[in-house]
């Protein structure tokens, strides 16, 4: 299974395509989206749609798993993410691609196996597990990563209990 993962935002999306057979998870692609400063939230928008299709177009993800949103102090940052998720959504379904979404809560309990893990730690984990030479930066790519690592285990422990029913 192709899994692509994606940490939202406007300036910077980070995204990661992982291949899970079995246990066994491979990085295939992972870097990030970016769009200039000063630039229009629209345009923005675009531009992040535009480079999410294509990639879409290109790699075939069987699915994607992105961050879901959580309420922030900073309204404004919320909106501006909750409208780059739903760009990247978008995208997805327009390419017939499922979407999960999950919180940085289960993104670092299925990770690192604590809910409460930092930053650093998660990094580290997505090297580990797969297998990189270094952490990917910047952080957004690395998060994307660590959303891909979450669904594949999450989706492949759902699949377990539904067989088991």
């Amino acid at each position: 299974m192709i899994i692509l993962g994606i940490d939202p935002g406007t300036a910077i999306m980070g995204y990661g395509l992982i291949e899970q057979k079995g246990n066994h998870l491979k990085a295939l692609s992972y870097s990030c989206w970016r769009t200039p400063a000063h630039t229009p939230l629209a345009n923005r928008l675009l531009m992040l749609f535009e480079q999410i299709d294509s990639f879409l177009r290109e790699y075939q993800p069987d699915q994607m798993a992105i961050e879901e949103l959580f309420f922030n102090r900073n309204t404004t940052t919320a909106l501006t993410v909750g409208h780059a998720r739903g760009v990247a959504m978008l995208a997805s379904a327009q390419n017939r691609i499922p979407v999960f979404e999950y919180t940085p809560l289960q993104v670092k309990q299925a990770v690192v196996g604590y809910g409460r893990a930092d930053k650093k730690q998660v990094q580290q984990m997505v090297k580990g597990l797969l297998r990189l030479d270094q952490i990917p930066k910047p952080d957004d790519t690395a998060d994307a990563l660590a959303i891909a690592i979450c669904h594949a285990h999450s989706y492949a422990l759902d699949k377990r209990v539904e067989e088991l029913r």
